[in-house]
């Protein structure tokens, strides 16, 4: 189904064709002074140099040749040579009624649909997911889920820090505190015990010990590098404790992004490429790409064009050891290899850009890539505290991501029984909907390369750009659709009708955007367009709410097709916050 704007370009078209001018001066855009048209063709300003005529008197010509158009109620010529639009009701009324008739609202499937990997999450094993991680989390989501509803066929991988000095610190603490476990007698040929000798907690609790003692002693620090490396070797009872590990994280993580409605297809991590990285970097000397620089093996990525120093990819550090940058390109290697990507998305703090540049350049440079495969980074800024700084919880430490969640929602509970009788049950499912709501939207609603301040009082508002007024709007509909049923109506195949007021037609406007900016949020991969959309979609309707007769309507004709708008609106933005990654409740 066309874009609306194509329609009315293609009428445009012909009118300028038909007065003897180039219809690619046709072209229409949304009006930037909406209080005197609702679309604007600026062509016989464009013309008027080519054809030697004053724009106004083109724009004249063209207006008369739409006289009797199906598309413009209006056609105005302006001075210096503005033509203004309006588009008839029944237009509008028609073009509604195929985008609620057609699959996906009438969105078109990609011309060459792309098979895209979305490289987002990267939380480190042993750690708990701390607020810092919650951009990447609810950004990679929504990229995901866009992508995916346009037609591209999509891989989220979480990429996890699995194979780090953290594993060997880790295994070096709980080696000293429990040094008879089975695990540590190198001797032992039996099978591993299946559970892990620690919990979740405990398991937390080890690394930051660990982490500390490693700074201040360098014979600790010794011991927990020649654990990482006995590990990474393949030592039987170093690996078992370390499967232990990743099992206990693994089933945190999930139930943590679980709560905040994150879902991966792969859970892999930088230990599924280990075992690569040898024929990786013989690939790389054998074909003359690396070279030993100071005792590390590098590749060059600086160009020609360059206009500030891009220093050389590390593969190898001296010591033989791999880096971030070795187990990324063996990734890259091994996604090209069995899944053959057409694109790769990486989301990441915005501090990580060089870093991306010089593994993306190396992947290039390196042949890891075919060169159609599109390598592209995202790079998020930071939620901060309203004193403008990184958040922190009240004592200054880095709070944990379901702390964080928790307090939203119970901060949600709190304001829905303050207002509310619900059942506890209904009362604290409800919370965690508005709760997940006010903490994507608040996020996502920013361009994803600006720093924003979290602000729970306003994150967690009924009213103003939230996400809680979203699903306030989305619950309101739900109860008129409720009643009208209550009294009887039946809400399937009903027919859209002319609008009869002006904000009945300002909301159907709204609507007919639905395909060109969840377009234009997958080709630029801007969640933040569905957010502006949906409020702009939201404060329209509740404009039209408060002016219009719905359920008192006398006319059981026109109150067929007010309901049938309510029924679009509803499904538009319920569309709208799934790919964003969260759901309306029934009621609030």
């Amino acid at each position: 189904m066309k874009k609306i704007l194509e329609l009315i370009s293609e009428e445009m078209q012909e009118a300028f064709e038909k007065a003897g001018y180039e219809k690619t001066l046709g072209r229409v855009t949304i009006s930037n002074r909406p209080d005197l048209c609702e679309y604007q063709c600026n062509g016989a300003m464009a013309g008027a140099k080519q054809y030697k005529k004053a724009p106004i008197m083109i724009a004249n010509e063209v207006a008369a040749n739409l006289s009797d158009s199906k598309v413009f109620a209006n056609v105005e010529a302006v001075m210096p040579g503005f033509l203004n639009l309006k588009v008839k009701e029944s237009f509008l009324t028609s073009y509604l009624q195929e985008m609620n008739d057609t699959d996906k609202f009438g969105l078109e499937k990609p011309h060459k649909p792309m098979k895209v990997v979305v490289d987002y999450g990267g939380a480190n094993i042993a750690k708990p997911l701390h607020v810092g991680h919650i951009r990447s989390a609810v950004i990679g989501e929504s990229v995901k889920r866009i992508l995916r509803y346009c037609g591209h066929e999509v891989i989220g991988d979480v990429h996890l820090g699995d194979w780090g000095l953290q594993m060997g610190l880790v295994i070096t603490e709980l080696k000293e505190r429990q040094p008879d476990l089975v695990y540590f007698d190198e001797s032992y040929e039996g099978e591993y015990p299946t559970e892990a000798p620690f919990t979740i907690s405990e398991l937390e609790e080890l690394y930051p010990t660990a982490s500390k003692k490693s700074k201040e002693d360098a014979e600790y620090k010794a011991k927990a590098m020649d654990v990482t490396f006995k590990m990474q070797s393949g030592v039987r009872g170093y690996r078992a404790v370390w499967k232990h590990i990743l099992n206990v994280s693994v089933a945190d993580l999930k139930k943590n992004y679980g709560s905040l409605n994150v879902d991966f297809d792969l859970w892999k991590g930088e230990s599924d490429v280990h075992d690569l990285i040898p024929s990786m970097v013989k690939y790389m000397k054998d074909n003359g790409y690396a070279h030993e620089s100071e005792g590390a093996l590098v590749v060059d990525v600086k160009e020609d064009t360059d206009t500030k120093e891009i220093p050389p990819c590390m593969i190898l550090k001296s010591d033989g050891a791999a880096l971030y940058n070795t187990t990324d390109l063996a990734t890259i290697m091994d996604r090209m290899e069995n899944i053959g990507p057409d694109k790769i998305i990486y989301l990441t703090d915005k501090r990580q850009e060089l870093y991306f540049e010089q593994v993306f350049r190396c992947a290039r440079k390196t042949k890891l890539v075919k060169p159609e495969t599109e390598l592209k980074w995202i790079g998020f800024g930071t939620m901060n505290g309203k004193d403008g700084k990184p958040f922190k919880t009240r004592d200054g430490g880095v709070m944990r991501l379901e702390v964080l969640i928790k307090e939203t929602t119970d901060e949600m509970y709190r304001k829905i029984t303050e207002n509310h009788d619900l059942p506890k049950e209904e009362a604290e499912e409800t919370a965690k909907l508005i709760a997940l709501s006010a903490l994507k939207y608040g996020d996502l609603s920013n361009q994803a390369s600006k720093d924003y301040i979290f602000d729970i009082e306003r994150f967690t508002s009924f009213e103003g750009d939230t996400g809680p007024y979203i699903l306030y709007t989305i619950v309101r509909i739900k109860s008129i659709l409720n009643k009208y049923k209550e009294q009887g109506g039946d809400i399937a195949g009903l027919k859209l009708m002319d609008a009869q007021n002006a904000s009945e037609k300002d909301l159907m406007m709204q609507l007919v955007g639905f395909n060109t900016v969840m377009e234009s949020a997958c080709e630029e991969v801007a969640p933040h367009k569905i957010c502006a959309y949906i409020y702009d979609l939201a404060n329209a309707f509740n404009r039209f709410y408060h002016e219009t007769k719905i359920l008192s309507e006398e006319n059981e004709e026109r109150k067929s097709g007010l309901i049938a708008l309510l029924v679009l609106t509803k499904n538009v933005l319920e569309t709208c916050i799934d790919v964003l990654g969260f759901s309306a409740p029934d009621r609030m």
